[in-house]
């Protein structure tokens, strides 16, 4: 047991004096960032695991510590979270100090390579300067107490470089943040800080509509330790900064200007950067538009701070890339959709369509080795539709087929490929087209992301569309190109092979093996806003009548009327 504290009172009158002495005057600022500070910290033994517990010695408050048990040998470990180079090490001991002690390393908490021994520790405050080894964990192993009491430290700082030669690594990702503001309602919903941090392109901060549409507005992101920052990386939305600055701070208090500008030019900005603290913060006191300030990400890379490591992006496919799915459409005449593959998508439209989904009655083999989705004139009682213009009821008056992988299938980059032949006439229009698997789970469109590889219209059946949709970019807005067959030929008059290679360094459209559009997801995001296609989708096939893009059918259009499709491939 402990003495009584009375008998101690010698003991922390002069313990309360070295650590105030900490506070007023620290050792020399490391060279390197500050790994230990918040990290998960156990020990051999504790004193007392409520009042000094291992934790105390890395939490950044001199005012409590970690005390072992009365013998030897004892001792603490912290956990860096990743494995990190170790230049230095500060201790800040109460009066049981340790005479001999040993600083080790280790990549597993099993196995220790020691770094620096003595056996004539003098306590107090001691910088240990010169140090080389690396480890997830490091570990002060007391092996001769210098009072009859155990072990104590206020402090146990590890500085040095996370990674491989101090490799730089996003800081950021998943930390706490914090903003002037932040906008929650149906425009932005849960548009809080932390969306800022947690690399998904399709989540954002944004400043209050009713209080942050005013200058100044900030963010900032606490690194869970101090970082050496090199590099940050802002994906604006539309509401932009002009003016801002990037700052840094060790306490979130006194801030230190690491980056200016006045002529901010939104989208994406990467921006490399020179500064040493726990906390990031963008200040911006200009707004380049009448709404407030809103970051897709705020991303900061450099080396310490006390980082969470991200999910592992997704593979680029395989060169060459090898078949992983596919549907020839070989079943008899009159066969249902591959019921392992395909699922109806029975219902209206969207685009005020005209047409009511059935469940795969309009959609079978024709046993020539083709998929038919079949348009028909063919109402649908108690189904609501627009008008129609030829009948002017608000019943459905025209059945078709749409149908999709959505949870049969879904992946993430790959070469995407569909021979199709599509109809002709005023008001048909044909698809095949990939959606955001999230949207299967609530996320809503456009944030999911909508990939088109191909769309005619019937009333110009010489011009088809690829496309893609984002929140920053979509409807009439979304980014894609129309193009042509050679010698302005009929896409009805036959088969064509549409295809889209698809990775991480964005999409290529081709048409019959002819490159018609390419969309860079790093020029996207320069000039247009966030990729938002970097995770799994799944594949759609319909056939649309009527809607605000190919307006209605009319009495020259043909019924019943097919699409047909030869094949659908995914290579990887």
């Amino acid at each position: 047991m402990s003495p009584p504290l009375l008998r101690r009172r010698p003991a922390i009158l002069l313990v309360l004096a070295i650590a105030l002495s900490f506070l007023a005057a620290p050792p020399a600022l490391a060279a390197d960032p500050l790994l230990s500070q918040g990290r998960p910290a156990t020990a051999s033994s504790t004193e007392n695991a409520t009042a000094f517990p291992a934790s105390a010695a890395v939490d950044g408050d001199p005012g409590t510590r970690w005390s072992s048990a009365f013998s030897d040998p004892q001792w603490l470990q912290v956990d860096l979270g990743t494995t990190a180079s170790i230049t230095q090490v500060e201790l800040a001991w109460e009066a049981a100090y340790a005479t001999a002690f040993q600083l080790q390393v280790s990549a597993d908490a099993s196995t220790w390579t020691t770094v620096h021994t003595t056996t004539d520790g003098t306590g107090g405050v001691q910088t240990l300067t010169g140090l080389s080894g690396s480890g997830r964990y490091v570990r002060l192993l007391g092996t001769q107490r210098a009072t009859q009491y155990g072990y104590s430290l206020w402090e146990l700082k590890v500085y040095g470089t996370t990674g491989q030669s101090g490799e730089q690594r996003l800081l950021s990702y998943g930390k706490p943040g914090l903003a002037s503001s932040f906008q929650h309602d149906g425009n932005c919903w849960e548009c809080t800080p932390a969306r800022a941090f947690d690399l998904d392109p399709a989540s954002r901060w944004a400043t209050s509509a009713t209080t942050g549409w005013t200058d100044p507005g900030w963010i900032s992101v606490d690194l869970g330790a101090t970082a050496r920052i090199s590099r940050v990386v802002l994906q604006w939305d539309p509401a932009y900064a002009r003016s801002y600055q990037l700052q840094v701070s060790a306490d979130a208090s006194t801030w230190t200007t690491v980056y200016s500008t006045t002529s901010g030019t939104g989208f994406k900005q990467t921006l490399d950067v020179t500064g040493t603290g726990r906390y990031v913060r963008m200040y911006a006191t200009q707004r380049a538009t009448p709404y407030g300030y809103s970051l897709w990400e705020f991303q900061v890379y450099g080396t310490g701070g006390s980082p969470a490591d991200p999910p592992p992006p997704p593979k680029d496919p395989a060169n060459p890339p090898s078949l992983v799915w596919s549907d020839e459409f070989n079943g008899p005449a009159g066969g249902r959709p591959d019921a392992a593959k395909w699922r109806a998508d029975p219902g209206t439209g969207p685009n005020n369509e005209l047409e009511y989904y059935t469940d795969h009655d309009n959609a079978a083999t024709d046993g020539q080795g083709n998929l038919v989705l079949e348009a028909r004139r063919q109402a649908t009682p108690g189904s609501a539709c627009p008008p129609d213009p030829l009948t002017g009821s608000t019943t459905c008056q025209y059945t078709s087929a749409r149908l999709n992988t959505g949870t049969k299938f879904h992946f993430t980059y790959g070469r995407v490929e569909a021979r199709i032949k599509v109809p002709k006439g005023n008001g048909f229009w044909p698809a095949f087209w990939m959606m955001g698997a999230d949207f299967l789970t609530g996320r809503p469109w456009p944030y999911n992301g909508e990939i088109d590889i191909m769309e005619v219209l019937g009333k110009d059946v010489k011009t088809a569309y690829s496309t893609v949709h984002a929140p920053a970019y979509n409807g009439g807005g979304g980014i894609g190109s129309p193009y042509t067959l050679p010698g302005g030929a009929d896409f009805s008059g036959d088969f064509h092979v549409w295809a889209a290679a698809w990775d991480s360094k964005g999409i290529v459209f081709t048409l019959d093996g002819r490159t018609v559009l390419t969309i860079s997801k790093e020029q996207v995001e320069r000039t247009r806003g966030p990729w938002v296609f970097d995770h799994p989708f799944y594949l759609i096939l319909n056939l649309a009548v009527g809607g605000d893009w190919p307006g209605p059918p009319d009495a020259s259009t043909p019924f019943p009327s097919r699409m047909l499709v030869d094949y659908v491939r995914v290579y990887q």
